[in-house]
């Protein structure tokens, strides 16, 4: 038996969690054992991080198993509504729930407010409203339930103290 790595966030979870399974499992057992043990619900969905679909819950783990592992997420929400404001101006963009903060940031900051790569890296995206900046590799998925499947993000000036960011990665 070789097992995989699995690394998962989800609805309700605000941590990365780990767990080791079998190769040969089926995605659908995976769902089951997790959707149990985090009381998430039959109807919750698997996503394969940053990917828009969730996935075919037939597929063997090693069909879609990095060499570092599977990152998953689970959720009930099949999109998430998202708000970036920037210079009083907002874009909205529907992303999965597996889609990091890091991606939405780039899809805001780059390709709607046409900022280099240099400017957006000068730049994390705050949650509107809070003092909360989470880390680029945040699942937005963890940062809403349903039927609430939305979240409003304020893209600000990441604050450099004595050349140390002032967010925490």
């Amino acid at each position: 038996m070789t097992s995989i790595d699995l690394f998962y966030q989800g609805e309700g979870l605000a941590e990365i969690e780990h767990i080791e399974f079998d190769d040969a499992a089926a995605f659908a057992i995976v769902k089951a054992h997790l959707s149990e043990k985090h009381r998430l619900g039959a109807e919750v969905l698997i996503f394969i991080e940053d990917e828009d679909e969730p996935l075919d819950e037939g597929l063997c783990l090693r069909e879609r198993a990095e060499p570092t592992g599977v990152k998953l997420h689970l959720h009930r929400c099949r999109h998430v509504e998202v708000a970036v404001t920037f210079n009083g101006e907002t874009v909205g963009h529907r992303f999965a729930p597996s889609a990091t903060v890091a991606r939405v940031k780039k899809w805001a900051a780059e390709h709607k407010f046409g900022m280099s790569e240099e400017e957006a890296g000068e730049h994390v995206l705050q949650i509107a409203g809070t003092h909360d900046r989470p880390k680029p590799s945040t699942h937005i998925g963890t940062l809403t339930k349903a039927p609430h499947c939305t979240v409003a993000f304020n893209l600000v000036a990441d604050e450099r103290i004595n050349g140390a960011s002032g967010s925490a990665r």
